[in-house]
């Protein structure tokens, strides 16, 4: 029975930590336009797996993946299982991504360089560790096929999430430079390009 419990283990072990390797891009920036983001003015809210969810703002962003994480349990995992670390204009380039390494814990990412290759706001400002909501069951599996250096075109809506946890809150500005908070978007259509 002990050997069944241990493969059992390792079993799952390796479908919570498997991460698949990134995708390798050539030098240049490979996602230039900033991310487009207008404020909604609606009070519309709506249920989502125990969740109320309220549109602050519609989004579209092309963007290089630079991180990331799936989500099983925990906090949130019901509503937002993949979290997606993104860079446009420098943060996509490759030539300024090998400085860093990145990582995600606790639904938060950090970075650590010992050169910076570009200036600490423009790592703030082009760059963002967004919970992915996905609007249907086909966009979720389309969420957790994307792996680091996918290029993404996602459209969607920032939303904060108020549910059966904690507040969740959305940013709704992307010149936050604070830790803890990062976009909640719900996903309508996302796309990997190259």
């Amino acid at each position: 029975m002990k050997p069944l419990l241990l493969i059992g283990a390792v079993i799952v072990g390796l479908c919570v930590f498997w991460r698949q390797p990134e995708i390798s891009r050539p030098a240049g920036v490979l996602a230039p336009e900033e991310p487009y983001q207008r404020e909604v003015y609606t009070s519309s809210v709506r249920e989502k797996n125990g969740y109320r969810i309220a549109p602050l703002a519609i989004f579209d962003i092309r963007a290089r993946v630079i991180a990331s994480a799936r989500y099983r349990f925990g906090r949130e995992s019901d509503l937002s299982p993949v979290d997606l670390v993104l860079g446009w204009g420098a943060m996509s380039d490759t030539t300024v991504l090998k400085h860093f390494s990145f990582s995600q814990n606790g639904r938060a990412y950090s970075w650590h360089t010992n050169t910076f290759p570009v200036p600490r706001d423009v790592i703030a400002t082009h760059s963002a560790n967004m919970h992915m909501i996905p609007a249907d069951g086909e966009i979720e599996t389309q969420l957790k096929s994307i792996r680091p250096g996918n290029m993404v075109h996602l459209k969607g809506l920032l939303v904060p999430a108020e549910g059966k946890v904690q507040r969740s809150k959305g940013a709704n500005g992307r010149r936050d430079i604070a830790k803890v908070v990062c976009p909640i978007a719900e996903a309508n259509t996302p796309r990997k390009f190259n």
